[in-house]
């Protein structure tokens, strides 16, 4: 299978791995030969996906500044650097959801902490893995999950919507000023999904209306490969 070869040594980290999104992403990478780390909160649930998947687990929490340079040592200890960080875990804020004049300030300061401190942490204690891998030709490449409330002002989705509009406009500016490290940022909105998220958020919506969290991670990996400049040279590498 082409794919295969593609991501074959392809060192990806995934936070929040152990559901939604996260999870498949984990099982498609892990079953496309990538060599994949994931991080989660929940030990047990760490220790799960890790033996059905093959995957490194590391519990940790993004949204705790204590953390962060744990996650990254063993991010880059168990891949042997790193090509690809994918900045999933997320935070609603208020559950169930609440109108800003009813959202206490600690929970904006949750969503603040995971959706775009957490993102900002990771990826600026990983930039030197990842602009090493760059300079050795194997590209670099940070993907942050947005959502269409970054963009759209859903009343409820206040402190959500707030945290993915400044990860977005944050992953815009970074782009910019990693280009000469060769390392590229996208935010990416993988559309309403039929995820734990979405059932805490909006716990009468019909599942059957929602993307499937499978279907939004193959986009995902696909626009990935797109972005990064080896994908050339593994394609090729599958005709030989």
């Amino acid at each position: 299978m082409q794919t295969n070869v593609e991501l074959q040594g392809l060192r990806v980290a995934v936070t929040g791995g152990t559901s939604g999104l996260g999870l498949a992403l984990v099982r498609q990478l892990a079953a496309m030969n990538a060599c994949v780390a994931f991080v989660a909160r929940t030990a047990a649930n760490v220790e799960r996906i890790a033996d059905e998947t093959g995957a490194h687990g590391i519990v940790g929490d993004v949204g705790k500044k204590e953390d962060i340079y744990p996650i990254a040592l063993q991010v880059t200890a168990s891949l042997g650097g790193l090509d690809v960080l994918i900045n999933n875990a997320s935070s609603l804020g208020p559950v169930p959801l609440a109108l800003l004049a009813d959202t206490e300030c600690q929970e904006l300061e949750m969503a603040l902490a995971v959706n775009l401190v957490g993102a900002f942490r990771l990826t600026k204690a990983l930039f030197g893995a990842l602009a090493a891998s760059a300079r050795e030709g194997r590209g670099a490449l940070v993907i942050n999950i947005s959502s269409d409330a970054a963009v759209n002002a859903y009343p409820g989705w206040g402190a959500y919507g707030a945290s993915k509009a400044a990860l977005a406009h944050l992953t815009a500016i970074w782009d910019e000023e990693a280009k000469a490290d060769g390392i590229r940022l996208l935010a990416l909105d993988p559309g309403d999904m039929d995820t734990p998220l979405h059932a805490l958020a909006l716990p009468d919506a019909d599942p059957a209306t929602l993307k499937r969290p499978e279907l939004a991670a193959a986009e995902i990996i696909e626009k990935m490969l797109d972005a990064l400049p080896v994908r050339s040279t593994r394609l090729a590498g599958a005709h030989t």
